[in-house]
């Protein structure tokens, strides 16, 4: 029997339908990555779009991040910087540790913080967080982190330091939100924000060793005499730099949160004041300058207080007779000193204030500054008043930049926070003679060894200056029992190299200052110490063997019996 098999069947069209499906597939591969790749480009594109758009943005980004320059004393020693530090804080709801015990421990860790009850109060607020510490070292965030409390968290920033803490506060000042608030940290927030730049310091003028000393001397003397405040300047008469800038209370620029209104005025520049027989060399300085008095022995008639409409001016030491140029001043006479001022004239008396800037805000890069009190009408008794400092207010630093021009020649040059380098000085203005400024160098110097300055000698430095007491203005007219306490110097007086004024606001009658607040028992021994602290340091020599002559001028005192000239202002 014979079996037929068939064979199958084979569709014709298999291998065609095959290459189809593989073909499609491929395309939607393509497609995908066609689809992919635009994705791709749109984000790109996106991206450079926004870079374009947004640069200016992303550089002010870029600047915010660049640290801000430090700045250094005349010396180069640092006096802030911005470091790397660690911020320590709580999220008081996620504590799970007992309170109590985590706060004794951040108390033991961190005790110029707070004790235990403050940190207590700190983890135990109602907030969601709080900070404990935005200046911790990586050792205290180490011991902190070691009390194993997850609600204490910790963050890397950049923070702004002080490094030797109150030392020039006013004169560094501080900053807030990473902008300068105050001093020259305000004054030069562009500079020290310019990331082309961060790397290169500010050189101010301040010489930390000589601000250190007056800052302590100075101090010394406010909390001893109990007074409201004080303020003192050491400046260089042939430049203007200021080599010490110090204002009384102090504060700290770490911790400014803590300082009040009192604390953060300069009272060097910001406050005004009248600053009482300081004004007498100025007087006379017009005087001898405008030829109204050519010879140091011509007399003034001192017998008796001076009647002027219905005011009447008097001397605090009166002498009762006539006085020569040397005694007006070293007697510090205002009746004296106002019948000079008389023959100056208002006119006179004006140009010279107004040359030496005592009718604008202090002349230096500092922002906050206090406008003089100016008088509204120059009256023949506001001629006489202001000639011995009545009337008329001023700040410190108008004073000390005053004394300069007074015994660096006759030239005024405006007071500067900032390095100068030799032979850049600010030419400044000629506001008296060569021959005039020697004349009140004599004269002052003279004031120290026989007169009201007595107590503001240092030996071997030749110091010269004039005392100044002036009661404080009050509503309806002037205290009885609170005055402002100056003393205004200059060394060596045979050449002149810087300015030193101590000034005390209120001082009271204590045991220290013989229960007496004139400049010659409060200023007067501020100035002493501080220039027997650092002459050396700011390159002057003591030397017994040299000084100023002034004995043609010494010649024409004539001394009472018993007479003590330390007692006057």
């Amino acid at each position: 029997m014979t079996a037929l098999v068939a064979r199958p069947i084979r569709h014709a069209r298999t291998g065609e339908q095959r290459q189809q499906v593989l073909a499609t597939q491929h395309l939607r591969l393509m497609v995908l990555m066609l689809l992919f790749a635009g994705a791709i480009l749109i984000v790109v594109g996106r991206l450079a779009i926004l870079g374009v758009m947004e640069g200016g943005d992303r550089g002010a980004a870029a600047a915010a991040m660049a640290p801000r320059g430090d700045i250094v004393d005349r010396n180069g020693a640092p006096l802030a910087r911005t470091i790397d530090a660690w911020t320590i804080g709580v999220h008081p709801k996620k504590l799970i540790g007992d309170p109590a015990d985590i706060a004794q421990k951040l108390a033991d860790l961190m005790p110029d913080k707070g004790d235990q009850s403050w940190f207590y109060a700190q983890i135990t607020r109602p907030v969601s967080f709080t900070y404990l510490n935005r200046r911790a070292s990586p050792a205290l965030v180490e011991a902190v982190n070691a009390i194993g409390e997850p609600g204490i968290v910790f963050e890397r920033e950049t923070q702004r330091l002080y490094p030797q803490s109150t030392l020039a506060a006013h004169a560094l000042g501080f900053i807030s939100g990473g902008r300068g608030m105050s001093g020259i940290e305000r004054a030069l927030d562009e500079r020290l924000t310019n990331p082309s730049l961060s790397g290169t310091p500010v050189a101010l003028s301040i010489d930390s060793r000589v601000q250190a000393a007056m800052e302590s001397e100075l101090g010394r003397a406010v909390g001893a005499y109990q007074a409201k405040g004080g303020a003192g300047i050491v400046l260089d008469v042939n430049t203007g730099e200021i080599v010490s800038m110090v204002s009384m209370p102090l504060f700290n620029p770490n911790r400014v949160g803590m300082a009040g209104t009192e604390e953060l005025r300069n009272n060097t520049i910001q406050s005004v004041y009248e600053l009482g027989s300081a004004f007498k060399p100025i007087t006379m300085a017009i005087a001898i300058d405008s030829g109204i008095v050519t010879s140091m022995s011509r007399r003034f008639d001192a017998t008796q207080p001076l009647q002027v409409g219905r005011f009447k001016i008097k001397d605090d030491h009166a002498q009762n007779r006539w006085l020569n140029i040397p005694e007006t001043l070293v007697h510090s006479s205002n009746i004296a000193t106002a019948r000079i001022a008389d023959e100056i004239g208002a006119a006179r008396m004006q140009q010279m204030f107004r040359k030496l800037g005592f009718d604008t805000k202090p002349d230096i890069e500092l922002r906050e500054k206090g406008r003089p009190l100016w008088p509204t009408y120059w009256a023949r008794t506001t001629t006489m008043t202001t000639a011995y400092g009545h009337g008329i207010a001023v700040t410190p630093l108008h004073l000390a930049s005053a004394y300069a021009a007074l015994v660096n020649g006759g030239i005024w040059r405006p007071a500067t926070l900032l390095k100068v380098q030799p032979g850049h000085a600010v030419q400044g203005r000629r506001v008296i003679k060569p021959e005039t400024s020697y004349r009140i160098r004599q004269l002052l110097r003279l004031i120290v060894e026989d007169g009201t300055g007595r107590k503001a000698e240092a030996p071997g430095y030749r110091v010269g200056g004039k005392t100044g007491t002036a009661e404080v203005p009050r509503a309806g007219g002037y205290a009885k029992n609170a005055n402002v306490s100056t003393f205004a110097a200059a060394f060596p007086m045979d050449a002149p190299r810087y300015v030193v004024i101590a000034m005390l606001d209120s001082p009271k009658r204590v045991a220290e200052n013989s229960f007496q607040t004139t400049a010659a028992y409060t200023a007067a021994p501020v100035v002493s110490r501080v220039i027997s602290r650092t002459g050396a340091m700011l390159g002057v020599i003591p030397d017994d063997r040299r000084d100023i002559d002034v004995s043609e001028l010494s010649g024409l005192l004539w001394h009472a019996p018993g007479e003590n000239m330390a007692d006057p202002e």
